[in-house]
């Protein structure tokens, strides 16, 4: 079930509210990890380091299979949905994200934005 208020905004890029699909817990592939994506997102394949997939609890370099960090510069809370492939080394595509809760590469290859609200996920 999900509950969305007639008044909400931002809609266009919510990491939840903007793709269709079921939610999948713990996406890992290569050296990235995220705790929650939309199955109707862009869910990069397990071979693949293109940074392209966003959702909730993102790591751009840790082992997804072990759940452990390579460090504090590329931990995200929320970023947003968006077409932004290899964010690491460009930044002329700088990955969108909502507060400022972030590691070292905030506002360098992260760019932080507005909080768009906030995320309720039950699990009966």
């Amino acid at each position: 079930q999900e509950s969305v208020s007639r008044h909400a905004e931002n809609m266009g890029d919510d990491p939840i509210f903007s793709v269709d699909g079921d939610l999948a817990f713990n996406w890992g592939y290569t050296n990235n990890g995220h705790r929650i994506v939309m199955t109707g997102g862009n869910l990069s394949p397990k071979g693949v380091d293109d940074d392209n997939t966003h959702g909730l609890g993102n790591d751009f370099h840790c082992n997804p299979h072990t759940g452990v960090s390579h460090g504090k510069d590329w931990l995200h809370e929320i970023s947003n949905i968006q077409n932004c492939p290899n964010s690491l080394w460009s930044t002329t595509c700088k990955v969108q994200l909502q507060g400022s809760d972030a590691g070292t590469q905030k506002d360098v290859y992260l760019k932080s934005g507005p909080v768009y609200g906030n995320y309720a996920i039950y699990v009966s």
